[in-house]
């Protein structure tokens, strides 16, 4: 016998809460303080992770402790010093990245079982820390952000390495995802486009070409698979097309090389040497391989590679700032982390 219920007196079904989710982006990391104590720190934790410098053998620890760690720090933090956050005590790096955090969290606040923090990958905030830090809020789902466009296994690869280390010390662990690069995301793009064009517009002078600069990493390591440069290459190919410009008007180049090894090619200042010495005389430098700007964007760039171009001839050098937090860069993260919350918002 079926027996049938009036609708009027039917209980609605109870609707399950949303789980909560976290969501924390990593950029590379920082000192805690602009001297050579500080940079030491940072430093010894950096060049001991295998994914930056693979051989960790007895001689890189006999090159690292014994050289690198008495010499370097000292000449970094003065270039530190250089760009330092006076006001709040610490680097422009972590200055955006905060930024970055607040401003996604604010655009995506209609999602309020969402919470988002940063971290850095070397330094404070650690990402163990703000891994605890959203479990403790009831975060049972992670969604981590490295916030590098191009891949590679130094930058987010190492941000993986270290997030399952964390998760691999944890009884219950969250539900994990990760956003992928974004190095020919259209938005990416666009954004990159309009910041460039909004940046010259400023300048008095018109820029006879226009160099993007990406860190640079030893050739060996594109050698065994890392796909970090052919990122790169199409990073710039599409931001060539989105402005009409050629790769005689817009060149592709690598910073920050380290040690003996050959690193990738063409190198910045080798660049900024020749450009200058064969007569340009203005120019622009963009760091698409870059969030936020940092000591690599703000006084390598910026300062000692403006330097090198006006020793060797050329007269106007302007740089044009990462996307930081402003609304283009934030509508790129945006977008990405809407992308990838897919199914958990």
């Amino acid at each position: 016998m079926s027996v049938v219920v009036p609708i009027g007196s039917a209980k609605a079904a109870p609707v399950a809460s949303p789980e909560r989710v976290g969501v924390l982006l990593v950029n590379l990391g920082t000192p805690d303080t602009a001297d050579a104590r500080g940079v030491r720190v940072y430093l010894k934790e950096f060049l001991s992770d295998a994914r930056v410098i693979e051989d960790q053998g007895l001689l890189w620890k006999l090159i690292l402790n014994g050289i690198i760690l008495r010499v370097r720090p000292g000449r970094k933090a003065r270039d530190y010093q250089k760009i330092w956050n006076t006001e709040k005590n610490e680097s422009p790096l972590k200055t955006i990245t905060r930024a970055q955090a607040e401003k996604l969290g604010e655009a995506i606040s209609d999602h309020d079982h969402v919470v988002v923090d940063w971290a850095m990958r070397y330094g404070n905030p650690s990402i163990r820390s703000r891994i605890d830090a959203l479990t403790a809020q009831g975060c049972n789902r992670l969604l981590v952000v490295p916030l590098y466009p191009q891949y590679s296994a130094a930058t987010s690869a190492t941000v993986c390495d270290e997030v399952f280390r964390v998760l691999a010390d944890m009884r219950a662990q969250p539900i994990l995802r990760v956003t992928p690069p974004y190095y020919d995301d259209p938005d990416y793009i666009e954004a990159l486009a309009a910041s460039i064009n909004t940046h010259l517009a400023t300048l008095p002078f018109q820029p006879e070409l226009i160099v993007a600069s990406f860190h640079g990493m030893p050739q060996k390591y594109i050698d065994k698979g890392d796909p970090y440069q052919a990122q790169c290459a199409a990073t710039t190919e599409a931001l060539r097309q989105r402005m009409g410009l050629d790769a005689s008007k817009l060149l592709l180049t690598f910073q920050s090389r380290f040690g003996f090894d050959e690193w990738l090619k063409p190198y910045t200042d080798k660049t900024m040497e020749r450009l200058a010495q064969e007569g340009v005389r203005r120019i622009a430098v963009i760091t698409p391989g870059f969030s936020a700007d940092c000591l690599e964007t703000l006084e390598e760039i910026a300062q000692e590679n403006a330097e090198i171009f006006e020793h060797n001839g050329g007269e106007k050098f302007a740089f044009i700032p990462c996307l930081n937090a402003s609304e283009p860069g934030m509508d790129v993260i945006r977008q990405l982390v809407l992308r990838e919350l897919q199914g958990w918002i």
